[in-house]
């Protein structure tokens, strides 16, 4: 298959409209070719591309911040001498003294399918930029690495934040080209809108279901998705980020499992599966134990769960990865009644609200875990309806 930057350099025809304008690029350090040339790179070296400046997202252009929420700088490419912008440094968006840099923005990014990766907000921020400046966007489009399926509760109105554009569901099942063509309309944007579509993206089709296995090299499009299984689970491991539990950063496994040194993680995977079998369909939990070099539990000893869904254990069609992780809290709290799940900390500079909800754009989950008297049949009360609305909604803006 053939991801957007691929045939944009493969096929003239397609950069004719760019002839003679000033570029700019978006990308971080996954935006590379299908032989693995970054594509700003790439891009330069075309004849008659006159590459102006770039961007670089969360994490950085081509250098990643290990971390979590860690600003980086401005700075000139050394081996282009073209500037670059940081999007995730003292600005969120784009500034007018950036946009005047260029004429057309190129889009390279390759997103995990999760309403809280932050490249998701920056595509939106980078639209309405451009729809004020009078500026194009094309979105070179690449795989939502773990397909079509969708899942969660949808962004409640006022829960807007760099982690939650808009009313979208935890799993949207969008690539980010789809997202750009959602977001004009739901938006009312007006903006020069272009995607360069990918060919032969297969994402009902195993062993992928979205990311073409054995096709292309996964490169990490953040520090802490070094893998495929990693993205099928975030959906629901990045809600980990809003609790006390250690989602695993700091070991060679982030954001595929969970654990604190104060669990029982036996006990927990027990409690999972009387509570709601049916929410752990299309993977496999197992107990184990890790020590975090950094972040949360550094160096300390903790029981943890890992969730699998690579090989044999993994069923695509029936595999939910937030209700898992949900299950997984209301577990804890069943367990341990006054266990303290919830960090109170600034998360993506919002300072007034828990990172839970930010994260899940709304109390509602949080209030389904803390609820005694609250059943698995309550959240998929809550959030059975905003999953078919979606469903329904996006039918008109898939491109594959």
């Amino acid at each position: 298959m053939k991801f957007g930057i691929d045939r944009l350099i493969a096929e003239p025809e397609l950069r004719k409209p760019l002839e003679g304008r000033r570029v700019a690029l978006v990308a971080h350090p996954a935006s590379v070719t299908g032989d693995l040339t970054h594509s700003l790179d790439a891009l330069a070296a075309l004849p008659g591309m006159k590459m102006t400046a770039a961007f670089g997202p969360q994490h950085g252009l081509r250098g990643d911040k290990q971390d979590n929420m860690v600003e980086s700088p401005d700075f000139d490419d050394p081996m282009h001498g073209v500037p670059v912008f940081s999007l995730y440094g003292e600005v969120r968006r784009p500034t007018g003294q950036a946009m005047h840099t260029f004429d057309v923005v190129l889009l390279d990014l390759q997103d995990l399918g999760c309403r809280i990766y932050t490249f998701v907000t920056t595509l939106l921020y980078v639209l309405e930029a451009a729809a004020q400046h009078g500026k194009s966007v094309w979105v070179l489009d690449r795989p939502n690495p773990v397909g079509r399926p969708a899942e969660g509760l949808t962004l409640r109105p006022g829960w807007e934040s760099f982690v939650g554009a808009g009313p979208l569901p935890m799993r949207h099942g969008l690539t980010l080209g789809e997202l750009g063509r959602w977001f004009v309309r739901h938006f009312n944007l007006d903006v020069d809108y272009r995607v360069i579509e990918m060919q032969g993206w297969r994402p009902d089709e195993g062993p992928g279901y979205g990311w073409p296995l054995g096709e292309r090299v996964w490169v990490n499009p953040s520090p802490n998705a070094p893998n495929l299984w990693m993205a099928r689970a975030y959906a629901g491991t990045v809600m980990l980020e809003g609790t006390t539990l250690s989602e695993g950063r700091g070991t060679t496994r982030p954001l595929e499992l969970f654990g604190a040194p104060d669990i029982d993680a036996r006990a927990v995977i027990a409690e999972m599966r009387r509570l709601a079998p049916g929410w752990l369909a299309g993977c496999a939990l197992r107990d184990c134990w890790f020590e975090p070099t950094f972040h949360k539990h550094v160096k300390q000893l903790c029981a943890g769960v890992q969730i699998h869904t690579e090989g044999p254990v993994y069923d695509h069609a029936r595999f939910r990865p937030w209700r898992a992780q949900a299950l997984a809290f209301k577990a804890i709290r069943r367990l341990y009644l006054d266990y303290p799940l919830w960090r109170d900390f600034p998360y993506e500079y919002e300072l007034e609200k828990l990172a839970i909800d930010v994260i899940n754009g709304g109390p509602g989950l949080r209030e389904w875990v803390d609820d005694p008297a609250a059943e698995p049949g309550d959240l998929d009360a809550l959030a059975q309806p905003d999953e078919a609305a979606w469903l329904e909604e996006r039918r008109e803006i898939l491109l594959y």
